[in-house]
């Protein structure tokens, strides 16, 4: 570029940096925080100074991402001018050569300690090896409670990531929305950010499965003129009752995510014509003065089952009792033109701000009395409790905390009728460590609705719980197989540490006597080996787990590690000139370096000695993979929607490599298939027909249940790839009686 090209370049550059800060100005004026405007421009200067001359892979000039953060703290959020000025700062010390004293100076206390937790978990929140990415989980939660601000400007900041993810490598691709999807989406649906989960879960999804999401999509928008029609229909008389009752509204249609339609096509397993709630009707009212906005949403939600008749077990109260993440609003599924379900949302102005902008519109209508304290507010002092406990593992601290983001929540009673919320497949022994952690240890049983049952109980939703304790009984190891809240399993673990060492030498050296064996010893490779043919996380785990005989260890010598016979020459050889290498040769030998940057190609060419399937999803060709590369150098090939490989992609993003098919492989691979259909003489005999003489497909093995004139069953079979089974399927479902035909993923 010649001299005045790259000041005009700069002058554009300036000019559009200038904009899209104004932009974030002129939300911020509009909102109803206190303003403090030059703070904000002070911030923007600053940064802007800073960032000079640096760009984005995308080729745009860096400070136009802490801009565009900004404006989704204040537009999308909600926050105020300190979020603002954080948001604008957050890369200022990790990037540049100022210090966090030096924000301390120019703009206070305040926004120091949260650029400095923002710092703290930048790049991402993992680091490179799992120890240091679990570290960092621990950081982010220990900032997060200190000031939620962090989190919430840390989501912003990867939500605008995410929206920018096309300019990044492919494997970089994954690994971030991998992270995204196991870490981020989650924590942004317990803070109440639910437009920001769908989008975040969106993204993800568009880049781990870019064809499905374009199936789906398409598949969306083809019933968009329907489905516009239906609104038009089904809002009208809507419209009317609600103006009969004087109430002021506003009506907002929603069509499921793709996201959302896909997770439940595979949480399901059915076809996409199968899933009736895409469509959602969302009614925003004022309240009116003279009752509760509780009652005005159970009289509108009364005037609308007056018009169309609700699906009896498709109701949903988060009005009385609202969910953990602050969510309150009334759902009722009711059938609507052309035979449509439709899903109907009644919300108050109040609950459609809080469902929306979540934390911070929350604690803006909070009135600051004692028993205004929410779940969520409960949430994240539990969290500072367990933070404070001193635990040698941050990959299990994460995996803990991590259950409970994940899960969907139940309500359960106390014998004095209080509401406690659980994390769904939560037990009576969960229970009793959220009441006291006193009572977890004691505990010895429970009673649920009144019948005595065993602390490994799963609880279901308005169960009333009582529990019963001992004063002798003590904490027991075997306690850690069946809890899965943070707070019981951190409890125990802290009890139990010096019983669970004692445990795990016991099984090292269980492990290093059977190693003994096949004359190996426990190398990081071989352990890595005993890890993965177990499927268990870490070593100590392992050994944990061999200490309390959960797992036969003799298949160390049996299966995992086989002794080769020595060869006749080698024989001769050692009995001529002896030999001081007694030792088996050991069956791990590791590979040569995997490249990172490329593509990792799997056909009938690549030596499968370089790469592996793995057995928690087993995909075969045709599926959308991901490569991890393990310390031998081996890709292991996972499905992308395998929650093992999302794991991997939020916690080792660096050994995360893209991988694909690159030719039909003549390799068969074992696939289960599960039917359903109408029980009938010779049924058994075409399906196998089917299968052996007109498709030649070998079959593992076939097992069929029937029950009142209806089959259930699965077949076992070997194919070559996913046309091989949708084929397969397509034959099979046009056997007279056959209703359903569904590849089961692991």
């Amino acid at each position: 570029m010649s001299i005045p090209e790259l000041e005009q370049q700069e002058q554009h550059d300036q000019e559009m940096i200038q904009a899209a800060f104004d932009e974030v100005l002129s939300i911020y004026k509009q909102s109803p925080h206190r303003q403090k405007v030059e703070l904000i421009e002070k911030a923007f200067h600053f940064a802007n100074q800073a960032h000079k001359g640096i760009r984005r892979r995308s080729g745009e000039p860096y400070i136009m991402h802490p801009i565009a953060v900004a404006r989704i703290v204040v537009k999308e959020i909600g926050l105020g001018s300190t979020s603002i000025c954080a948001a604008l700062l957050h890369d200022v010390v990790e990037d540049t050569d100022y210090t966090t004293d030096d924000i301390e100076n120019l703009f206070g206390k305040r926004i120091a300690i949260i650029v400095d937790g923002l710092t703290k978990i930048s790049g991402g929140v993992f680091g490179e090896r799992a120890s240091e990415q679990a570290e960092n989980f621990r950081k982010l939660l220990l900032t997060m409670s200190e000031d939620i601000r962090v989190i919430l400007i840390k989501i912003a900041d990867r939500l605008h990531n995410m929206r920018t993810l096309a300019s990044m490598p492919q494997a970089k691709q994954y690994k971030i929305a991998g992270e995204t999807l196991f870490i981020y989406a989650p924590l942004a649906n317990r803070l109440g950010l639910f437009a920001i989960k769908t989008e975040l879960e969106n993204l993800s999804f568009k880049y781990e499965h870019p064809e499905a999401y374009a199936q789906i999509k398409s598949l969306i928008d083809a019933q968009a003129k329907e489905n516009e029609q239906i609104y038009k229909e089904f809002k009208i008389p809507i419209q009317d009752k609600l103006a009969a009752l004087e109430f002021k509204f506003e009506l907002i249609e929603r069509i499921k995510s793709v996201y959302s339609v896909w997770h439940k096509m595979q949480k399901k397993n059915i076809p996409f014509e199968e899933v009736y709630d895409l469509l959602a009707l969302r009614i925003v009212f004022e309240p009116k003065d003279g009752s509760t906005e509780q009652e005005q949403c159970w009289l509108i939600y009364s005037a609308i089952t007056q018009l169309y008749h609700p699906h009896p077990e498709r109701i949903r109260d988060w009005v009385s009792t609202p969910k953990a993440n602050g969510y309150s609003a009334l759902h009722v599924t009711v059938m609507g033109p052309h035979g449509k379900w439709i899903e109907v949302q009644i919300r108050s102005v109040q609950m459609n701000e809080i469902a929306e902008r979540g934390l911070a519109a929350h604690w803006r209508y909070k009135t600051g009395e004692r028993d205004d304290e929410t779940e969520l507010d409960r949430w994240l002092k539990e969290l500072k409790e367990e933070l404070k406990n001193p635990n040698p593992s941050a990959i299990d601290f994460m995996d803990n905390v991590k259950l409970n983001l994940f899960a969907s929540e139940m309500f359960v009673f106390t014998p004095k009728g209080e509401i406690k919320t659980l994390p769904q497949g939560a037990t009576a022994l969960d229970f009793a460590f959220l009441l006291h952690s006193d009572i977890g240890f004691k505990a010895i049983g429970a009673k649920v609705n009144h019948k005595l049952v065993p602390l490994n109980y799963q609880l279901q939703s308005g169960d009333q719980v009582e529990i019963l304790t001992a004063k002798m009984q003590k904490p027991i190891a075997e306690w850690l197989n069946f809890v899965i809240t943070s707070r019981a399993k951190t409890k125990l673990e802290n009890a139990l540490r010096k019983e669970l060492t004692v445990t795990a030498h016991h099984g090292q050296r269980t492990i290093e006597e059977e190693l003994k064996k096949v004359n190996l010893t426990p190398t990081p490779e071989v352990i890595q080996t005993l890890l993965d043919y177990y499927n268990i996380r870490d070593k100590r785990e392992l050994y944990r787990q061999v200490g309390r005989k959960t797992i036969d260890v003799t298949d160390i010598s049996k299966k995992i590690f086989k002794a080769k016979p020595k060869n006749l020459l080698k024989k001769f050889v050692t009995l001529q000139f002896g030999s001081s290498d007694n030792k088996m040769v050991p069956l791990i030998k590791k590979n040569k370096k995997v490249d990172r940057k490329k593509t990792f190609h799997l056909s009938d060419d690549t030596s499968s000695k370089s790469f592996r399937i793995a057995q928690c999803c087993q995909p075969i060709p045709g599926d959308d993979i991901v490569g991890y590369v393990d310390d031998n150098e081996i890709v292991v090939v996972h499905k992308r929607q395998c929650p093992e490989a999302l794991k991997l992609q939020a916690s080792q993003g660096d050994r995360i490599i893209s991988a694909e098919w690159a030719t039909r492989n003549e390799k068969s691979f074992p696939v289960t298939l599960e039917m359903k259909g109408i029980d009938r003489m010779g049924m058994l005999r075409e399906i196998t027909n089917v299968i052996t003489d007109e498709y030649s497909v070998n079959i593992q093995s076939i097992n069929i249940q029937t029950d009142a004139g209806i089959f259930e069953g699965s077949l076992h079979v070997y194919v070559h790839g996913t046309d091989d089974v949708n084929n397969l399927c397509l034959k099979l479902m046009k056997i007279n009686g056959m209703n359903s035909v569904k590849r089961v993923e692991l």
